[in-house]
């Protein structure tokens, strides 16, 4: 992008990417939200300008790579002013090469959560609306706690994909350019970790309101059936909570967390 800087957001579902964007638009060079469609538009011109498309023998990689970057330059246009912009969606872990070729200069900061309190929070969700079928399954109401987590950690849910994409970056070639920020790191100490981030993408430091974090998607959140989906509170903190998780759901997922073994980080990613 022409005289801008572009990052990714990415990682796992309920593991504080709405915090740490509503935390990171309050310095004035940043522009960052909650996911974004961008990701979806590159699969679709990815996909329009494959084999399918009868007239794909005449473009080329370069003039692939030129219609993508076009398409980050208009989404963000000049109405977008921050020299620094955050695009936020789950499966940009998945993308590490394709980043790479497009903007060199770009990182990927991912967020993670011990797994079982991601299971723990979409049903603390599910359960507080019970009124409102939520896009999460597709908004289809029934079902126990047991089939909704096993629907959530298959391969294409909303647990499992951003998991096994997370999973590739983090023992990938381009693992260098990834950060993770660990959910339990940026609720207990946020300062910190913010000052970790500035550190890896080379942005001055930037003394952040951590008791007036503003954030609201209301609308968005219920027009998916899920209100609350994208509450921030507005002073960051830990507040712990017992789980509502069967003992038995949360032991099933509780060695998830690879990130958390110092023996795995063959790549030696960055984590706060």
């Amino acid at each position: 992008m022409t005289e801008r800087v572009l990052h990714f957001i990415s990682g796992l579902p309920r593991s504080g990417s709405t915090l740490l964007s509503a935390l990171l638009r309050q310095n004035p060079r940043f522009h960052a939200h909650m996911s974004s469609p961008v990701a979806g538009l590159v699969d679709d011109l990815l996909n329009g300008m494959g084999g399918k498309n009868e007239y794909s023998l005449f473009i080329s990689d370069r003039q692939r790579e030129r219609v993508l970057r076009g398409l980050f330059e208009q989404f963000y246009g000049d109405e977008f002013g921050a020299p620094v912009i955050f695009d936020s969606n789950r499966s940009w872990c998945s993308r590490m090469a394709l980043l790479r070729n497009l903007f060199p200069a770009s990182k990927v900061i991912a967020c993670v959560r011990d797994v079982p309190w991601i299971i723990d929070s979409i049903e603390r969700l599910i359960q507080s609306n019970t009124l409102s079928p939520s896009a999460i399954f597709h908004f289809q109401t029934g079902g126990t706690v047991y089939s909704r987590a096993d629907a959530l950690a298959n391969a294409e849910g909303m647990l499992g994909y951003p998991y096994n994409a997370l999973k590739q970056a983090f023992y990938g070639e381009h693992a260098s350019r990834l950060l993770l920020v660990r959910y339990e790191s940026l609720v207990s100490n946020p300062q910190a970790v913010l000052d970790g981030l500035y550190d890896f993408i080379d942005e001055p430091t930037f003394s952040h309101d951590l008791h007036n974090v503003q954030f609201d998607a209301r609308e968005f959140d219920k027009r998916a059936g899920t209100p609350g989906l994208h509450d921030v509170r507005p002073q960051v903190q830990a507040v712990p909570r017992p789980t509502l998780l069967p003992p038995d759901l949360f032991a099933r997922f509780i060695n998830d967390a690879f990130w958390q073994h110092p023996q795995h980080n063959t790549q030696g990613v960055r984590i706060l």
